[in-house]
């Protein structure tokens, strides 16, 4: 999961509803899960909608559909809501999405997937629908999104938006850290700082 973001140019994977739940990207059954391997979840990313009850796939679920593709998740309004699990973010990283792009994240799940190497874009409403209606029109729309100078450009229409992150997370994103590498990069400074202070 640990992987530097920089600047990313992909297609995307459009769905396009709003109040998906955390319990509809990775099922309350899988929370008890004793393995933390990207593969087992990523398999089972909505894993309701992927397949049908007799376990045979959903073909009319979009990650089933060999039109869309890359490493970028267009989703609707309120993506995340519900409970706090972290293993939907485990299963969006896990499936290989780096980044998902939505007009509004519940609080703890955006936080989730930050932890997780995933970058959360928020967009306005109005460059969101656009940016769904360019993939419906063409599957092969590509978007790029840059965290150094925050923007997120979809190329079929030329348009950009600036979006908000964190500082600390743009850094420890951007460097590939987590909480507990970012402390260590930081020891000296930390001892420093306490001797400093004793």
């Amino acid at each position: 999961m640990k992987q530097k973001f920089d600047t990313i140019t992909s297609t995307c994977v459009p769905l396009p509803l709003e109040n998906v739940d955390t319990d509809q990207i990775i099922p309350a059954r899988f929370l008890k899960a004793t393995t933390r391997e990207e593969s087992f979840f990523g398999d089972n990313l909505f894993r309701d909608w992927r397949y049908n009850p007799d376990g045979s796939l959903n073909k009319d679920f979009v990650l089933n559909n060999p039109t869309y593709g890359g490493c970028i998740l267009v989703a609707g309004k309120n993506f995340g809501s519900g409970s706090s699990r972290e293993h939907a973010a485990w299963a969006i990283a896990g499936y290989g999405f780096r980044v998902v792009i939505s007009s509004f994240f519940a609080d703890i799940h955006k936080n989730n997937e930050l932890n997780n190497f995933v970058l959360p874009v928020v967009v306005s409403e109005v460059f969101l629908a656009e940016l769904f209606a360019s993939i419906n029109a063409d599957p092969k729309t590509q978007v790029t999104v840059d965290l150094p100078n925050q923007t997120v450009t979809n190329l079929s229409t030329g348009k950009s938006e600036k979006f908000e992150i964190n500082g600390y997370k743009k850094y420890c994103l951007m460097n590939a850290l987590d909480d507990i590498d970012f402390l260590v990069e930081n020891k000296g400074k930390i001892e420093q700082w306490e001797q400093a202070n004793k």
